[in-house]
C-alpha cells in the first residue's frame, strides 16, 4: 500500500489518547490531554506536581527491592492495596507533592512534601527519613515513594544506603537503579549526594 493510500485510509478512530507536558516561555507548566478524537484539554500545574503517565499511560506498578525490607517505587504502587499487601509493606515513606496517604488505617505512614526541584535541599530531609526507614525495617518492611519513583525517592533511598549502610556514592546509586531502573535524581540533588557522600557516616 502507497503512504498516500494508507493516508487516505486512516481512521480517526485508530488515534489513542495522549498526554503531553507544555512549558511556556513563562515557565508555566500545563498537561494537555488529547483524546482518540482529536480533542484537546489543558490544564495548568501547579509549581512541584509532576506528570505521571509514562508513554502508553500505564501505571507505573515496579517496585525497587533494594534491601529485603526496604522498597521504593511511584505513587501508582502506594494506591495499589492488594500489592502493598502482597509485599508485605508495612510502613510508607511518602515524599511526593500533592499525593494524599490512600491507606492511613492500614498502614504506618510518614509524609513530607518535597518539591523535585534542584534548588530544593533534599539532605536537610534526610535525618526524619532514616529515622522513620529504620524504625520500619525494624518492624517491618518499608515502601519509599514520590510521584514518579525516579528522583525524589530514590535520593532518599541512595542517601540512606550511604549513611545506614556505608555505600560510597556510586555503589549506592548503582544498586537502586538496578532494582528502580527508572531511577534519575535531578543534577540538584546527584549534586547533594556526592556532596553528602564526601563527608563520610556520621
Amino acid at each position: 500500500m502507497s503512504f498516500l493510500a494508507e493516508i487516505q485510509g486512516f481512521k480517526r478512530s485508530h488515534l489513542k489518547s495522549s498526554d503531553t507536558s507544555v512549558t511556556l516561555e513563562s515557565g508555566e507548566k500545563f498537561l494537555e490531554t488529547h483524546d482518540k478524537y482529536g480533542h484537546s484539554k489543558r490544564t495548568k500545574v501547579s509549581e512541584g506536581e509532576e506528570f505521571m503517565c509514562i508513554g502508553d499511560g500505564k501505571l507505573d506498578l515496579q517496585i525497587g527491592e533494594v534491601l529485603p525490607s526496604l522498597l521504593v517505587s511511584s505513587q501508582d504502587v502506594a494506591a495499589d492495596f492488594d500489592l502493598l499487601r502482597e509485599k508485605c509493606v508495612t510502613h510508607i515513606l511518602n515524599v511526593a507533592c500533592r499525593v494524599e496517604n490512600f491507606f492511613p488505617d492500614d498502614f504506618t505512614y510518614k509524609r513530607l512534601n518535597i518539591l523535585d526541584l534542584p534548588e530544593t535541599n533534599i539532605v536537610d530531609y534526610f535525618p526524619e527519613c532514616f529515622e522513620f526507614i529504620e524504625e520500619g525495617m525494624q518492624q517491618g518492611r518499608v515502601l519509599v515513594h514520590c510521584n514518579a519513583g525516579v528522583s525524589r525517592s530514590a535520593s532518599i533511598v541512595i542517601g540512606y544506603l550511604m549513611q545506614r549502610e556505608g555505600k560510597k556514592f556510586q555503589s549506592a546509586y548503582d544498586l537502586v537503579k538496578s532494582q528502580r531502573p527508572a531511577t534519575r535524581p535531578n543534577d540538584g540533588f546527584m549534586q547533594q549526594l556526592k556532596a553528602y557522600a564526601s563527608k563520610g557516616p556520621s
